[in-house]
């Protein structure tokens, strides 16, 4: 009489495969909330195919043409430019709202350039995802 041969099955290692997903999830949750908070009544530019970075310190226009700095409002481009650090005065980053009118976004960015600015960066939605 013959004897069957038993396979042994390996089992998968599971419980390692859980615990990596789980600290991606963890990883995932933190690294999302970690950027400023936006105004919530702004409502931002969409664009495509963008590389960006998340905005650290940005001048905030309203739709109405109202700036934000820091979640204070600013009174005009150069008080907003000279409480500015030095070391972050060559670049200033904008954040837009959807409805501000072009002509506006286009003076403000003048006015930032002859303020000082070497190069004003205008951040929108894919920019910031």
């Amino acid at each position: 009489m013959m004897r069957r041969h038993r396979h042994s099955t390996r089992r998968e290692p599971t419980i390692a495969l859980i615990n990596i997903v789980f600290l991606m999830l963890v990883f995932f949750m933190v690294a999302g909330t970690l950027s400023r908070p936006l105004d919530s009544d702004l409502r931002l530019v969409r664009t495509a195919d963008l590389e960006g970075r998340a905005p650290p310190d940005t001048l905030v226009v309203h739709a109405d043409g109202r700036m934000a700095y820091r979640g204070k409002d600013v009174a005009s481009v150069k008080a907003f430019y000279a409480a500015r650090p030095e070391e972050e005065r060559e670049i200033v980053r904008v954040v837009p709202d959807e409805a501000l009118p072009a002509v506006t976004l286009v003076n403000l960015a003048r006015e930032l350039r002859a303020a000082g600015a070497s190069s004003v960066v205008i951040v929108t939605q894919r920019g910031l995802e």
